[in-house]
Order: structure tokens, then sequence, then C-alpha cells
């Protein structure tokens, strides 16, 4: 059993995978496959789209083939980082949990459909930056603040 020692790190892995999945099934259930609803109009749309490969849609054209080795790929993340953050201070372990929280929302899709779901579209005029969505962000916003407090310790 956890002990207090990664208190932070559980709670933030279990609200990110909460908001993850909440986020996904209420705007599967909200938009159809393909759909584009404009929220900013010309900066932030949400869409219904797959993603059976990794970051930006990389090795989607063999992602059936790669599928048990990205499932793989989450929970070795999600552990190591469970194992890492035990003992840390309360910031790494928020930053882990950003972190493992992320991959085990994306997890949940890869496991449950094969591929993940994103939704998030952002873009200036015609340039889009790829879909993504909340767990994403969080593994992101992780890894940037781990970034940050490196440089500040150093």
């Amino acid at each position: 059993m956890a002990s207090y020692r990664n208190t932070v790190f559980i709670l933030t892995s279990l609200l990110i995978l909460g908001l993850d999945q909440g986020s996904k099934f209420y705007l599967r259930a909200e938009l159809s496959l393909g759909e584009i609803k404009e929220v900013i109009p010309g900066f932030f749309n949400l869409v219904y789209v797959w993603n059976p490969g990794v970051a930006f849609g990389i090795f989607a054209k063999g992602a059936a083939h790669l599928r048990y080795l990205f499932i793989f790929a989450n929970l070795l993340a999600a552990g190591g980082l469970y194992f890492y953050s035990r003992g840390k201070d309360s910031l790494s372990q928020f930053l882990c949990g950003l972190i493992a929280g992320g991959a085990l929302g994306n997890l949940v899709d890869r496991l449950l459909y094969g591929k993940v779901f994103d939704f998030l579209d952002f873009h200036l005029g015609p340039y889009h930056w790829p879909a993504f969505n909340l767990a994403d962000t969080a593994i992101t916003m992780g890894v940037i603040g781990f970034f940050l407090k490196l440089l500040r310790e150093s």
C-alpha cells in the first residue's frame, strides 16, 4: 500500500486521469466522428479525432503493430514515475503525477479503443497545431515544470 510519501503523486495522477477520461467521455457523446465545433473563431475548435499513433500522429501507419509497445510504454512511464516520486518533495510529486496521470489517461484509451481520442484543436488561421487532449496537456505541463525546476535548482 502506498504511504503518505506519495500522496501528492497519487492524488494528482487520479485527478488528471479522471479529468481526462471525463472530458473524453463527454465530448465523444457531444460530437460525431470528424465533427468540428468552433469555440473561438480563428483560434480554437473542439474536434472528434482518433490518433492511432503517438504524439502528433507519429507511427500512425504502423500503429496496429505497435499498439502493445505503446501500452507497455505508458505502463512503464506511470510505474517508473511512481517509484521515482516516492519520498520526493511535493512539487516533484505533483509534476510526476501530471505526467503519470496523462500517461494513464492515454493508456485507458489504448486499452479500450486501440487508439487515443483527441479533441483540442488550436490554430491561427490556416495553421493548425495537431489535435490533442487533457492527458497530453498534463504530460506537457509536467515535463515543462521539471525542466523549469531543474533550471531553478542549477
